[in-house]
């Protein structure tokens, strides 16, 4: 594998370190996209209604109104 590194170094005109850096950003950004794809995959889950962020403010509105005509005190600190 170092024979490679260094071929591919030579061919590319860098470095082995220029080379090995720009492999391990590779894999950590291939890495930070795929745990992003998990968590993805999880909230796709977890929104069983199918509400989107345009939703966001009518669903707020709606549950400080039931709060407050319920009386609570978290819906008039608002």
């Amino acid at each position: 594998m170092a024979d490679e590194a260094e071929g591919l170094a030579k061919i590319a005109g860098r470095t082995v370190s220029e080379v090995l850096i720009d492999a391990f950003r590779d894999y950590r950004s291939e890495a930070q996209i795929r745990s992003l794809d998990d968590v993805r995959r999880y909230a796709l889950t977890r929104n069983t209604w199918g509400y989107t962020e345009t939703d966001i403010p009518q669903l707020i509105k709606e549950v400080r109104a039931e709060m407050s005509s319920k009386g609570l005190e978290s819906a008039k600190a608002s």
